[in-house]
């Protein structure tokens, strides 16, 4: 089985991956999630397998629940791969994940349009803990 990497590597000869064609991440927080679980998988707290087998399980659950699957919502459904893969191998419990949500939440509130949303010193700790 070949690693993220190495099919991205694989993919950049394919004409939908040459980033002038159309882009790969529609917004940044859908790279920073794909980077997330590249981090998390190369430090071997999930097997590439295991994670496909939660996105093909976030993605069946969303269909069920009427997603009509338009490839919009993909990155939603890699989101809750993600999170459920943290929580069931105990790198964070739900009250940390929920505490996270409100501090992006809040900081998405606070922050002009167009300005990058960050976190304040308070919200980092959080992301520590």
């Amino acid at each position: 089985m070949t690693s993220p990497r190495q099919q991205a590597s694989n993919d950049a000869a394919l004409p939908f991956a040459d980033p002038a064609a159309r882009p790969v991440f529609s917004a940044p927080w859908q790279a920073q999630a794909f980077a997330l679980t590249l981090a998390l998988h190369e430090r071997g707290a999930f097997s590439w397998p295991e994670w496909a087998a939660a996105l093909a399980t976030a993605i069946a659950h969303a269909q069920a629940s009427g997603d009509p699957d338009h490839g919009d919502t993909y990155y939603r459904h890699w989101l809750d791969a993600l999170e459920t893969l943290v929580l069931a191998k105990g790198l964070a419990d739900s009250e940390a994940l929920q505490a996270l949500e409100h501090a992006w939440a809040e900081a998405a509130t606070r922050t002009p349009h167009g300005q990058p949303i960050t976190l304040d010193d308070n919200e980092r700790a959080l992301a520590r803990a």
